[in-house]
């Protein structure tokens, strides 16, 4: 019975191996300049201008507080005029309240306004946190506030103000014109 298979195949044609091609190494054409005849001008020429980039412009400063406010803020000598409490707000609940709060607060002529948001979440919590959002955020809110202006520095909180849950917002003086009397 095999010799009846054996005999009924028929064999596959082996095709004979290809060489492959030469490689042949790829070189660049070389381009060639011609040369570009010299104009004569009559009289001074002056050098070519190179452009002027456009002044870039100022950035308002994002820290203008100086080493004596920093040593009060860090010992806790300042007393805020007002606070704002963040908590139990729901993001966009507290960027309401925070604007409000600062409008008011520029309203009254306060320096310094210290804003509770809750402490930020510990470094072995887990990804991604519960806590925190609101505090998070907080820096982007100053940053685009419409009183952004108004605000002349942003640092943590003292211990007794609240330490790592609050922060203070120095706010500017108002620049209003003088009287003459």
């Amino acid at each position: 019975m095999w010799q009846r298979v054996v005999a009924s195949v028929t064999p596959i044609a082996r095709a004979t191996p290809v060489p492959p091609a030469p490689i042949v190494p790829f070189v660049a054409p070389t381009p060639v300049a011609e040369p570009v005849p010299a104009k004569k001008v009559k009289g001074r020429v002056p050098p070519l201008r190179q452009p002027v980039a456009p002044p870039t412009p100022p950035k308002p400063p994002r820290d203008t507080l100086d080493g004596g406010w920093d040593r009060r803020l860090s010992r806790g000598l300042v007393t805020p005029e007002s606070a704002i409490d963040l908590h139990g707000h729901t993001l966009s609940s507290a960027h309401a309240l925070l604007d409000q709060g600062l409008d008011r607060a520029i309203a009254r002529g306060d320096r310094v306004l210290l804003l509770i948001t809750g402490k930020p979440p510990r470094p072995e919590s887990e990804r991604p946190h519960a806590r925190g959002a609101i505090r998070a955020a907080v820096g982007d809110w100053l940053a685009a506030s419409r009183h952004a202006d108004a605000i002349a520095a942003v640092r943590g909180a003292h211990p007794r103000h609240g330490g790592q849950g609050a922060l203070y917002i120095i706010l500017r003086r108002s620049r209003s014109p003088a009287r003459n009397f």
